[in-house]
């Protein structure tokens, strides 16, 4: 995607005073009609493509720190000399230009090449098997062929889908404001060029860990050197009479949310169970098709517990003011034909009806296979799990969190693309130790929220700006050490913090 036109950005190709380029700060520029961004970092110069290769975030807008620049917009990351990724959410390289620097002026010229790919090499295991087609799966399975791995890699998906963008499912797409063609990660003949065999539809029967062997469903069975359990998590169901009913949806699969698609063009009335985030963006995504939805959720304010009285109330009236609305301290006691009872025996009119009260993490292959589990698959900060040479990563990882010492389970499609990419590495022997600073984005209408870092538990709450004027910035402490810190349109800041945090080691004070 190309970043929005600037019609004073300067003509890079006709140069610019060097004196004009700061240190650390992107300046936006035009080659032949093409967005690039000049950036000047420990004295040298380079000039990268200005839109995040992700969602086409504007990186004159980002951060350049270590030899990355890094998009405000969902926290990717680019290696400046080379355009690569170097974090994920996004997948595909900046397109890199020739600089060269005459009498004072930088000019930037030609296109460079693609970078070639890592030569290939015979070290690491047998072969690699990656049970598991969402976002710590597909970031392993690329992660080992850009780190060079040449053996066998097999990624097996019960999901019938190639690998898609799972949090479009709730936001745009359901909506309808994002094309189909957005939701795969990647081409289909990608994974056939990257010599990753992907098996879809293909549920996994067993893990034999003595044999090191993976048994399908249908009786095959796949031999692996390491293999990585990348098996998410699974909504939690319902357990009402009528749930069963043919208008009554879960929203985790691309299918779901086509499902849901394909009821809402009828509905007039939706109830949506459950206000977390699922349940909160599928509100707004039904709002936008012009559906009157309402929130049922047992809770006295929605997501509370994450963020606190006062952003809680923020986003109950920012749904509210966009015709949401909610039903608190209630819940479902049983689904009719079009209708949904309430526990206080109130009686919703309902076409359509959206569960999402939460996903339990997909344990059952490691509990039959003998692995340490405990409301997830224990792993060490290595992500192995309790049988050497065996990976879990992702929404069903439960590992040590450096900065509390105890363990957590994080259920983000960021740090479990990351999870997926360090997992990949310590496969091939690289013994890098888990350090991510956890992240996650939300939409709700023209509220942008993101967060970084982890806090479970804090005793202060400091908001500076205004949640009403959609500029704020949140931070949540304990004894005076700040643990995460949320943003809603200060997307500078919340990267800003994310490095910051990654800079201290652990969070530290509020600064």
């Amino acid at each position: 995607m190309r970043a929005p036109d600037d019609k004073t950005a300067p003509d890079l190709s006709l140069g610019i005073p060097g004196a004009d380029l700061g240190e650390g700060k992107p300046l936006l520029g035009d080659v032949a009609g093409d967005p690039v961004v000049l950036v000047r970092d420990n004295g040298r110069v380079y000039a990268v493509g200005a839109s995040c290769t992700h969602y086409g975030g504007a990186l004159a807008q980002g951060i350049v720190a270590n030899g990355q620049i890094c998009c405000p917009l969902h926290h990717a990351r680019f290696a400046l000399a080379t355009g690569e990724v170097e974090r994920s959410p996004a997948l595909s390289p900046l397109t890199c230009w020739n600089v060269e620097q005459v009498e004072g002026k930088v000019y930037v010229r030609a296109q460079r090449p693609a970078a070639a790919p890592r030569q290939t090499h015979a070290d690491g295991p047998a072969s690699v098997v990656i049970v598991g087609g969402g976002a710590a799966g597909h970031a392993a399975a690329e992660t080992l062929r850009q780190e060079g791995y040449a053996g066998p890699v097999t990624l097996v998906s019960a999901d019938r889908s190639e690998p898609y963008d799972r949090p479009n499912l709730s936001k745009d797409y359901l909506a309808g404001t994002a094309p189909e063609e957005w939701i795969p990660l990647r081409p289909a003949d990608h994974y056939k060029n990257l010599d990753i065999t992907l098996l879809v539809g293909s549920p996994v029967a067993k893990v034999h860990v003595a044999s090191h062997l993976v048994e399908l469903g249908d009786g095959r069975s796949l031999p692996f050197g390491a293999l990585l359990l990348a098996t998410g998590a699974q909504p939690i169901n319902l357990d009402v009479p009528g749930v069963d009913r043919p208008f009554v949806f879960a929203l985790r699969t691309w299918a779901d949310s086509k499902r849901i698609q394909e009821a809402a063009r009828v509905a007039r009335d939706a109830v949506v169970v459950g206000a977390s985030f699922i349940g909160l963006e599928a509100a707004a995504a039904l709002r936008a098709r012009g559906i009157r939805v309402t929130v049922v959720t047992p809770e006295a304010r929605p997501m509370e517990r994450l963020f606190g009285p006062a952003v809680a109330d923020f986003l109950r009236r920012q749904h509210e003011q966009h015709g949401v609305a909610f039903r608190f301290g209630s819940r479902p006691a049983a689904i009719g034909h079009r209708t949904v009872t309430l526990s206080t025996g109130e009686d919703l009119p309902a076409d359509l009806v959206v569960v999402g009260i939460g996903v339990r993490p997909a344990t059952d292959l490691a509990e039959q296979a003998g692995l340490q589990v405990d409301r997830g698959i224990l792993v060490d900060a290595q992500l192995e799990t309790s049988a050497p040479g065996i990976f879990a990563a992702g929404d069903v990882a439960r590992f040590p969190d450096p900065v509390s010492g105890e363990r957590i389970r994080i259920e983000h499609w960021v740090v479990a693309q990351r999870q997926g990419a360090l997992a990949a590495q310590n496969m091939l022997g690289r013994k890098r130790r888990l350090s991510i600073v956890p992240f996650f984005w939300s939409q709700h209408y023209d509220v942008a929220l993101r967060y970084v870092g982890h806090a479970e538990r804090w005793d202060e709450v400091r908001i500076d700006g205004d949640l009403d004027r959609l500029d704020a910035r949140i931070e949540y402490l304990a004894a005076g050490r700040c643990l995460a810190v949320a943003t809603i349109n200060r997307d500078h800041e919340s990267l800003a913090a994310e490095l910051a945090f990654e800079r201290q080691g652990v969070p530290g004070t509020s600064q």
